[in-house]
């Protein structure tokens, strides 16, 4: 955001001064009192922004156009002021300005005498310019404490009089590194995080003040400038006690060693008992006069050159920057107008607390609709863990793919287990007869072997369905949080319950296939026959030694079955136990799987549409959960809420208001100028 060329002249599209007066300084003559003369159009601009600086716009986070008045200590800030005022302000030793001073200075020509106020504290006292400095360190004891600490609370005096610049500065502490006697140890870091919060915003001027007595790179005013103003195209520099070091003083404001963009204006302030007008004769003296400080520019001297320049970059800044300002505000109250919309209704009866708890239930459950049982997604579209149908069909591959990987079977121990039941369970009767009880004690064996899968599936699916149950209702509830501990215990206890009717069936269903062994499935049969049709080649190799005995079996894969020829006895029926119990096992799971996802979508469904609603209600209505009566009790965070962004609201609506009715003055203005 550049202000000013380099060579110091300021672009601005509004002309705002009168010519005539800057001119005679020019000329050589003794000047008459300070007066930049604002026209129609820029006065209602710096008003505005002083109306919306006194409503704490700031305090939004919308930054204003500021003139930041900031130095090392003793380097003069405070007799640049007086000097610009015409007025007297606190002198002395150490820190004078203990809290920023926001100095409003308007031009009046129809009043004879000053007009003074001092505002602090939502007070607004009248003052004389005798006890003005008096009355600046009073108010400054009541905000900043007796002694020589610090504060960032302002202060602000408003300065009406015949023949001052309309302006309005900041004055900031000055600058120390060490404390003194009476001050905090971390002055120097105090002062720094005030000067900082002012000179950070892009909107904000540095006037930079500086003695022509010390070397300007050694400044710790500079060195925070730089900091956040690199390029300097927003700083100013003031050089005072010009007539203490003339020597180099030119070199030192031409050669512009710490990148000024804004320029350089040296003055010399009022010495002693001096009126302001005897002051300003002698400066305009001393710079025609003297034969160093009368060879540097015209336009870089005196204090009346000093408002020019301050005045014009106050108002290109202003007329920059108040567009953004406007749009700043008009989008901060839409979003809190929002924000307060989104705020529920403060009940005031048990019908209202009725009919807002109903909604509440009402909108969990179609939250839950979409995310458990249509795979909709959009109320939380970034967080995976709440894509809810795809984490669970993700879950049931999970388990599918661990209940196949169970009962795996070493190379060398194929038909072992049936040979050893065949063994075990011969009695007298029919030989190569396969007894049904010789197939369960197989099948039994291996369901006890998968049974604890399914009890941990569906412990880790509720798990996970529990926290996304809650997430959504205490969404839901955010709003009124007296109701959330019950529906959160509600949750959690119908939660506790489904995942004990879960395992109930589980260990059913486990107890089923352990029981009987049954299947309408086609597939079976062709799967038991496709395996089969192997036998003959099995039973070659077992009754020739002569052959190699690896044989390659689908379902098995390739194997060695030479250990199994010295059981020739069991080995055909062992085959044939094996190939039923392959084909069988694969119906076994796909049942145990599929009638998992069923019950799982028939328990998820139940608990949203029938049983959610219950549990929820009746732990409200229990003697612990405190009745529907508790909506009625505002939570302190959410009536906190809701004040500040009333108070937000009240504030920007008037912001708003003041803007529009400068926009309005200038809209005329522009109307006359046009006729």
């Amino acid at each position: 955001m550049a202000y000013q060329n380099t060579n110091g002249c300021i672009s601005d599209s509004i002309e705002i001064l009168d010519p005539k007066p800057l001119a005679v300084v020019a000329s050589g003559v003794v000047h008459p009192p300070i007066v930049a003369s604002f026209n129609d159009r820029i006065r209602p601009l710096l008003d505005c922004i002083d109306k919306l600086r006194h409503l704490n716009i700031m305090q939004e986070g919308i930054q204003l156009p500021t003139i930041v008045v900031v130095g090392d200590q003793s380097s003069g800030k405070s007799s640049v002021l007086e000097s610009l005022a015409g007025i007297s302000l606190p002198r002395g030793q150490g820190i004078c300005t203990r809290v920023p001073l926001v100095m409003r200075l308007q031009n009046d020509p129809n009043i004879t005498a000053p007009n003074l106020q001092l505002e602090y504290n939502n007070k607004s006292l009248p003052v004389d310019e005798i006890g003005i400095a008096d009355a600046i360190i009073l108010a400054t004891d009541e905000i900043a404490g007796h002694g020589k600490g610090i504060s960032n609370y302002p202060l602000t005096l408003v300065v009406k009089k015949n023949g001052v610049p309309d302006l309005t500065m900041v004055d900031l502490p000055g600058i120390t590194r060490v404390a003194v006697q009476g001050q905090p140890e971390d002055i120097y870091e105090q002062v720094y995080d005030i000067i900082m919060k002012y000179i950070v915003p892009e909107e904000s001027i540095i006037l930079n003040v500086l003695s022509a007595t010390v070397d300007f790179p050694t400044c710790e005013s500079i060195r925070m400038s730089q900091k956040v103003d690199k390029t300097g195209e927003r700083t100013l520099a003031v050089v005072t006690k010009a007539d203490k070091t003339t020597e180099g003083l030119l070199e030192k404001v031409t050669a512009d060693e710490v990148n000024i963009g804004l320029g350089y204006v040296c003055v010399r302030n009022r010495i002693g008992n001096e009126s302001y007008e005897e002051a300003r004769s002698d400066e305009q003296r001393l710079f025609s006069t003297h034969p160093l400080l009368s060879k540097i520019d015209k336009s870089m001297v005196s204090v009346p050159i000093l408002a020019q320049k301050l005045v014009r970059i106050q108002a290109s800044i202003i007329s920059k920057c108040l567009p953004e300002i406007v749009r700043k505000i008009n989008d901060r109250l839409a979003a809190n107008l929002a924000e307060l919309n989104r705020l529920p209704q403060h009940l005031t009866s048990v019908a209202e607390a009725l009919t807002a708890f109903m909604r509440i239930l009402s909108s969990s459950k179609d939250s839950l609709k979409k995310i458990l049982l249509s795979g909709e997604f959009d109320e939380y579209p970034d967080d995976k863990e709440m894509h809810s149908a795809a984490r669970i069909v993700e879950m049931l591959n999970q388990y599918s793919n661990e209940l196949h990987s169970k009962n795996f079977e070493k190379a060398d121990e194929f038909l072992m287990e049936e040979i050893m039941v065949l063994q075990e369970t011969k009695g007298i009767g029919l030989p190569n007869f396969l007894p049904r009880a010789v197939f369960l004690n197989v099948l039994q064996r291996k369901v006890k072997e998968i049974a604890a899968s399914p009890e941990d599936f569906v412990g880790k699916l509720w798990n996970y369905l529990e926290r996304v149950v809650i997430i959504v209702l205490m969404y839901h509830c955010e709003n009124y949080p007296q109701l959330q501990s019950s529906t959160r215990r509600a949750a959690q206890n119908l939660i506790a319950k489904k995942k004990n009717e879960s395992v109930d069936w589980v260990r059913e269903i486990i107890g089923m296939e352990k029981l009987t062994d049954y299947t309408c499935n086609p597939d079976y049969l062709t799967t038991y026959s496709k395996f089969m049709a192997q036998q003959h080649m099995f039973m070659e190799i077992m009754n020739d030694h002569g052959k190699c005995s690896v044989i390659n079996l689908e379902g098995v894969g390739e194997i060695d079955v030479g250990h199994l020829r010295k059981h020739l006895d069991v080995v055909q029926q062992a085959f044939d136990l094996k190939m039923r119990m392959m084909a069988y096992w694969k119906i076994v799971l796909m049942r145990l799987v599929d009638s998992m996802a069923l019950h799982i979508m028939f328990s998820i469904r139940n608990m949203i549409n029938k049983e959610m609603e219950n549990e929820i209600i009746q732990d409200l209505m229990a003697p612990h959960g405190g009745g529907i009566e508790r909506m009625l009790d505002e939570s302190p965070l959410v009536a906190e809420k809701r004040n500040r962004l009333k108070k937000s609201v009240k504030l920007l609506k008037e912001s708003k208001e003041v803007v529009a009715n400068i926009m309005d003055r200038i809209s005329l203005y522009d109307d006359h100028e046009s006729d």
